[in-house]
């Protein structure tokens, strides 16, 4: 594969221009998680905190630009197959808040040309306002069993909720991505937890066998509780925050946006989305889709 280094460097300069920029992905390893509400939430208390977002989104159908109440009509993929501009496809959801449909494109990473792979790059300099925090909607139903993006991102964040089929998934989830591609650090997320205590339970069970099995580092992420404001905000296409500021699941938000704010950025990562990206491409081009399958 071509070295697109340069031109890598000189595209997201002038996309994003934050020294700094924070990659976060969101993984589950089932379905009814609530994966996608919490990115967008997330997002929103992101954008009240002054910052700009960026979600990429893996997924279709329910996604975090139909949270918002605004769907998605086009994907990245008809940016690389130059049917589409990056403005056309990118979808303003809310203040600071944009969505960028990438089911399409995900699925054939490892498949680009070294032409799609130019224009993919060269495309990243069509935004004009630049992002503070990329956050990763990853899907479920990637080919190779793993989002390359999750792969490719400062830190991935596991949304688990406390049932013991999401937490034999969460873990499972964990020690197929541990020993496939060797990604040694997750952070666990518990959502729809009733309690602190049981948040808590949830994670000390995953982290306990983690540990004793050698398989990765694991960070408690915190929490969001089960909140019936939640599925008013959500029913309304509006993040919680911005409908039950004094509710608990708005709370939950507000301190998950603040820690992940704080949370340290690897001197290895180069500081931002040019890293991400070079990896990315790099990663797509050579993950064995036998190896996460053994």
């Amino acid at each position: 594969m071509a070295d697109f280094r340069g031109d890598q460097a000189a595209g997201l300069r002038r996309l994003f221009g934050r020294p700094q920029l924070r990659v976060v992905t969101f993984v589950a390893g089932g379905v009814g998680v609530g994966k996608s509400v919490v990115v967008a939430n997330v997002a929103a208390a992101l954008a009240r905190q002054g910052r700009d977002v960026l979600v990429v989104d893996e997924n279709t159908g329910d996604n975090v630009a139909a949270y918002f109440g605004a769907p998605a009509h086009y994907d990245l993929q008809q940016v690389i197959d130059r049917k589409k501009s990056l403005a056309e496809v990118i979808v303003a959801v809310a203040p600071a808040v944009r969505v960028l449909p990438a089911a399409g494109v995900v699925n054939q990473l490892a498949n680009l040309s070294v032409a799609e792979q130019r224009i993919l790059l060269d495309s990243l300099g069509e935004i004009g306002r630049p992002a503070d925090v990329v956050l990763v909607d990853a899907s479920l139903d990637h080919p190779l069993g793993f989002s390359p993006l999750g792969l490719a991102a400062q830190e991935a964040v596991i949304v688990v909720a406390p049932n013991g089929a999401s937490i034999t998934e969460a873990y499972a989830l964990i020690k197929k991505v541990s020993l496939a591609y060797s990604r040694k650090d997750f952070r666990i997320l518990v959502n729809k937890a009733r309690t602190a205590g049981e948040a808590q339970a949830v994670y000390d069970n995953i982290a306990d066998v983690t540990h004793t099995r050698r398989l990765a580092r694991l960070d408690f992420a915190g929490y969001v509780p089960l909140d019936e404001h939640l599925r008013q905000a959500s029913r309304l296409c509006q993040a919680v925050l911005g409908l039950f500021p004094e509710s608990p699941a708005a709370g939950a938000y507000q301190r998950l946006a603040s820690d992940l704010l704080a949370w340290p950025i690897a001197d290895t990562h180069g500081g931002g989305l040019e890293y991400f990206v070079q990896q990315l491409l790099h990663l797509s081009q050579r993950i064995d889709p036998t190896a996460i399958y053994a």
